[in-house]
């Protein structure tokens, strides 16, 4: 049987991990893409079921607009990504949230992934610099 101690003592020191945690956190930001040369990670573009729907941002996605989904960059920010296979780049504004998928950093539109010449592939390494 665990005695009252042993619980308190456990109690504490997980709260004692909790706030070093988030201390550690804040106290290292992420540098932001522009000031690092850019955000280098793997993009995916969106499906055709989703055209038409609600974004993030509360605007439908329309698969024929130059935009994206980024997961910390503000609404309305625009970016040229930078297709590192071909060299392909696009403009785009950020409309949404996500990528959900461990590793991507970025998701396209329809018609920006056509632009950076990756829909047959899926998913390309990409270079994210802010423009604005």
């Amino acid at each position: 049987m665990i005695r009252n101690k042993t619980i308190v003592r456990l109690a504490w020191l997980s709260c004692g991990i909790g706030v070093a945690m988030m201390v550690g956190c804040a106290s290292a930001p992420t540098p932001a893409p522009e000031s690092t040369g850019g955000e280098v990670g793997v993009a995916s573009y969106y499906a055709d079921r989703f055209h038409g729907r609600r974004t993030a941002s509360g605007e439908r996605y329309d698969r024929n607009a130059y935009t994206a989904a980024h997961r910390r960059l503000p609404f309305g920010t625009h970016v040229q990504v930078i297709n590192l296979n071909n060299g392909n780049t696009v403009d785009v504004r950020i409309n949404d949230r996500g990528p959900f998928v461990k590793g991507r950093v970025i998701d396209l539109s329809y018609a920006a992934a056509k632009k950076l010449g990756m829909l047959r592939k899926g998913v390309v390494k990409v270079r994210i610099v802010r423009i604005d």
